[in-house]
């Protein structure tokens, strides 16, 4: 048999039987290598396809946060302007026609004398009217020790919204 393989028919058969397994081999290593690399596709596809629904389903709970989030904001600023109109801002004073308040801790008593006109409204302050248009500031000297600021932050025909303040005289 040995001798067989060293004529050229036989050495011309063996090389055909190792190109023959060596083909086989090849083709054998490139489907197992094909099957491999399909089943990690499909897995990565299945995954890509988790994600993506994950990622609908954020972006819906977003969606109905941020909503939320807007709803939430409206009834906050809602609350806020309720607080403010109880308890507006410190030594800052709603007035409306006719009426007045004791403030700056006893201190003054101010008044709305009627409606607002256009352009000015009329205060009085300690018993003295004086008219003065928005974003206007009175003084007012109690006492040589004293002086207050009545200031006229916004009007309208029905009310006034007056800051008021005293504070001890600086020394000169």
């Amino acid at each position: 048999m040995f001798r067989f393989l060293t004529t050229p028919e036989g050495r011309f058969l063996g090389v055909v039987v190792c190109v023959v397994i060596i083909l086989g081999i090849a083709i054998g290593s490139y489907f197992l290598a094909w099957s491999a690399g399909g089943s990690e596709l499909r897995t990565a596809n299945l995954r890509v396809v988790q994600v993506q629904n994950d990622n609908q389903k954020l972006i819906a709970d977003k969606t109905n946060l941020v909503g939320t989030v807007a709803d939430l904001q409206i009834q906050l600023k809602s609350v806020q302007a309720k607080l403010a109109t109880i308890m507006p801002s410190e030594n800052t004073y709603v007035i409306h026609a006719n009426q007045s308040l004791i403030v700056a801790d006893g201190r003054l008593t101010i008044g709305l004398i009627g409606s607002p006109s256009n352009e000015t409204v009329t205060i009085n302050i300690n018993g003295k009217p004086q008219a003065a248009a928005a974003g206007a500031i009175i003084h007012s000297a109690l006492d040589a020790s004293t002086t207050c600021q009545v200031g006229v932050q916004f009007f309208d025909m029905f009310k006034a919204v007056l800051t008021a303040t005293c504070a001890a005289a600086k020394p000169n």
